[in-house]
């Protein structure tokens, strides 16, 4: 049985004088409670936030188009888990249903949470009354909350097209809402991407929303000229509005600006929340996997860990979740390089590097033939021929397998180059890279690797951390990002078994028992404060996706 929940100190040295030449802060990581809910590969524990009043969780259940609030007091006196793989603690209070709440028709997945004080919101998608499922306008569903986490029901407010995350800002005034504007499957239906703005008053949201969009960038509007030429612009006969998808949201520390990815894009925008408008785009640019600091495996297929570097091929970071932190009043953006490709019916993007057709004289002419080298890595047709006569110049794949730090103008800091897979390949062997809904090492080289999405940071102590999780092989890695220049590892924790066999396919299990595996896919994270928890120390509060469980984890130096 291989479950880790930690570096031993061997490994730790190692690990890190690798990585940074740099001795880690030790932090101690200890699993104080879980809740398993039973359900496998349905998105049953998604995006997740924790009101301190009442001792509870807001874990969406996505599919179900509800939240599942968890009890957690037990955490003020639980001690560490002897068995993490089947503790089982944590108990449910209730559900919230907002379809039976807000009563609308052609409502779809409650998308992220978010609580401010005793005010929670909940995103919803919605259907167009067209049969495409997510392409209406959703909207965000307002509670408030008792001091035994008691939610009732305020009003709903109408945002754009499916909003993808909500979050407050620091002062709990407004609400700011990413709204993706995916297409449907056939692409013949392109949303908008926007961005919507909700004034609370005196904790009572107002009825309307204020919607930022991306026209004025659009060919031949006023602001085109400002886009940058490296966003990935790529949806077909789509404007650009139509092509910038929203995904995650951070705040500025002054609550002035919102930092928005736009994952497909590979850029990340800048929102003047004053003046509501786009004050900029930011084009991300790529990661040079020719260099030796950013190795790594791209092939599932050669039966080992085989990290190497492979001039001529790059990685768009498209970055998932973003957080923020400052220091000295200068905003910092933190980015969980997960990666995503447009793959529709109507129009995909995607192809196997072995089927691109490249230039003669590029250094990867013969390792794409090979599909133990670079033929199954997964890469995009959409850019990469430089010179415009027809063949790919540059090879371009999704995400870049790391987690980065930028500026607040955009400059990139730090990038944990290719710190995941070696780490992971150097703790589980053969069994990084692993699938989430199987196990089966090796698996993901091909695609996006470990796959960083979920992130949270947190102050312990006077050190600023950052925790990514890592969607395909599960757990997550510790930095300490005190100074964004300097970040370095600290730890890597997971808690899964990879040895028992299972699979889980479109939400059935259809091989083996993956109550026994641990937790699969980390998809939402919370950093809960020591002032704000349950037993007085910080907490890291992880919904995973795959398993349905949600854990909470002590975090103490």
């Amino acid at each position: 049985m291989t479950v880790v929940t930690g570096c031993t100190a061997k490994q730790n040295a190692t690990s890190v004088a690798q990585s940074q030449q740099q001795v880690p802060s030790p932090l101690a990581v200890t699993m104080l409670a879980r809740y398993e809910s039973g359900q496998y590969g349905v998105s049953a524990a998604e995006i997740l936030d924790y009101h301190p009043q009442s001792n509870s969780i807001f874990v969406v259940n996505a599919e179900s188009g509800q939240v599942d609030i968890l009890d957690a007091s037990i955490i003020g006196s639980a001690q560490a888990a002897k068995d993490p793989l089947a503790l089982n603690n944590l108990t449910k209070r209730a559900t919230l249903n907002l379809a039976s709440d807000l009563k609308l028709a052609r409502l779809g997945s409650v998308n992220s949470v978010a609580i401010f004080d005793n005010l929670l919101a909940v995103a919803i998608e919605r259907g167009d009354g067209k049969d495409n499922p997510v392409q209406g306008r959703g909207f965000i569903g307002f509670y408030t909350l008792d001091n035994t986490g008691k939610a009732t029901y305020l009003h709903a407010v109408e945002v754009g097209y499916l909003p993808d995350n909500v979050v407050f800002t620091h002062g709990g005034n407004k609400v700011v809402v990413a709204n993706e504007g995916e297409p449907n499957d056939a692409y013949t239906v392109d949303p908008e991407g926007s961005i919507s703005i909700i004034n609370i008053n005196n904790n009572v949201p107002e009825q309307q929303a204020t919607n930022i969009n991306f026209n004025d960038f659009n060919i031949q509007s006023a602001r085109h000229h400002e886009l940058p030429k490296g966003v990935k612009i790529n949806g077909p006969k789509s404007s650009i509005s139509q092509d910038l998808e929203p995904e995650y949201i951070a705040i500025s520390h002054d609550s002035s600006q919102a930092f928005v990815s736009l994952q497909e894009n590979n850029a990340i925008a800048v929102i003047d929340l004053k003046s509501q408008r786009v004050e900029r785009i930011i084009d991300l640019g790529s990661k040079d996997y020719g260099l030796a600091k950013n190795a790594f495996d791209a092939s599932d297929k050669d039966g080992k860990v085989n990290i190497q570097t492979y001039p001529g091929v790059y990685g768009l970071y498209q970055p998932d979740t973003i957080a923020s932190y400052s220091i000295d009043g200068a905003d910092f953006i933190v980015t969980a390089n997960e990666g995503d490709a447009r793959d529709y019916a109507g129009f995909s993007e995607e192809t196997r590097a072995g089927k691109l057709t490249l230039d003669t004289n590029h250094p990867q002419f013969d390792a794409i033939q090979d599909k133990k080298q670079l033929g199954r890595l997964k890469v995009t047709t959409s850019i990469g021929d430089t010179d415009n006569d027809g063949d790919i110049d540059k090879i371009y794949s999704y995400g870049s397998r790391s987690f980065s730090i930028w500026d607040a103008q955009g400059k990139q800091v730090f990038d944990s180059g290719n710190d995941f897979e070696r780490i992971t390949a150097d703790r589980l062997g053969i069994n990084f890279n692993n699938h989430n809904s199987k196990n089966k090492g090796d698996n993901r080289s091909d695609d996006k690797g470990p796959e960083p999405e979920a992130l949270a940071l947190g102050s312990i102590d006077g050190r600023q951390y950052a925790f990514i999780g890592l969607e395909r092989t599960s757990g997550f890695m510790i930095y300490d990002i005190t100074e964004p220049q300097h970040a370095y590892f600290v730890d890597y924790i997971v808690n899964r078994d990879f040895a028992p066999k299972f699979e889980i396919e479109d939400g059935v299990v259809t091989k083996g028992d993956p109550s026994v595996v641990g937790d699969l896919g980390p998809e939402g994270m919370k950093f809960i404060a020591a002032h704000k928890s349950p037993n007085g120390k910080p907490l890291l509060l992880i919904a995973n996706e795959v398993s349905g469980t949600t854990v909470a984890y002590q975090l103490q130096k």
